[in-house]
């Protein structure tokens, strides 16, 4: 009796080993890609060089409103900078005809601060677009993760959720 005890522990303790060990591979699995994640946010912080994707809008006073993905986005760069987001909320000076209704520009963005915090990055810029000044304020995590609030002279404020990528090959060349 106290051989097949015995027996029956030396299995179940073998059986439990493998166990573990896949559970501490994927712990360093997932670690490892963490960090790979952190070296790319720095490395988009450093070069100022990325793209912005909303997938929520939160305009002032308004609701939480869910975006179609890869519509929607902010392409940053020192030399140029190209936003296409959604707008809802208060115009104040809109011209004639009333434009599109989105935030539309491009510009050379000045004033650029970038402060590194510890889990993330604040970014304020300045933006001046065809009919409007742009002051954009973005908090990226090192998650890939972003905020992005816009605030304008002639619209209410506004704030997008969505994530932070590389530029697409086509997108460098322009």
């Amino acid at each position: 009796m106290k051989t097949k005890l015995f027996a029956l522990v030396v299995i179940l303790s073998f059986l439990t080993i493998p166990g573990s060990a896949q559970r501490k591979s994927r712990k360093d699995l997932k670690a490892e890609r963490q960090l790979q994640k952190q070296k790319e946010i720095e490395s988009l912080m450093n070069s100022k060089n990325f793209v912005f994707e909303a997938q929520k809008v939160m305009p002032q006073g308004g609701r939480l409103l869910n975006l179609d993905y890869d519509r929607y986005f902010l392409k940053f760069n020192e030399a140029k900078t190209t936003c296409d987001l959604p707008f809802f909320g208060r115009g104040f000076n809109v011209p004639y005809g009333g434009g599109d209704g989105g935030i539309k520009f491009e510009g050379v963005p000045e004033n650029i601060v970038i402060k590194k915090k510890k889990k993330s990055y604040n970014i304020k810029a300045t933006v001046k677009g065809k009919d409007d000044f742009y002051n954009l304020f973005f908090t990226v995590f090192l998650d890939g993760g972003a905020s992005l609030s816009v605030n304008s002279n002639n619209r209410a404020s506004i704030s997008y959720d969505g994530e932070i990528d590389t530029p697409k090959l086509e997108e460098v060349k322009k």
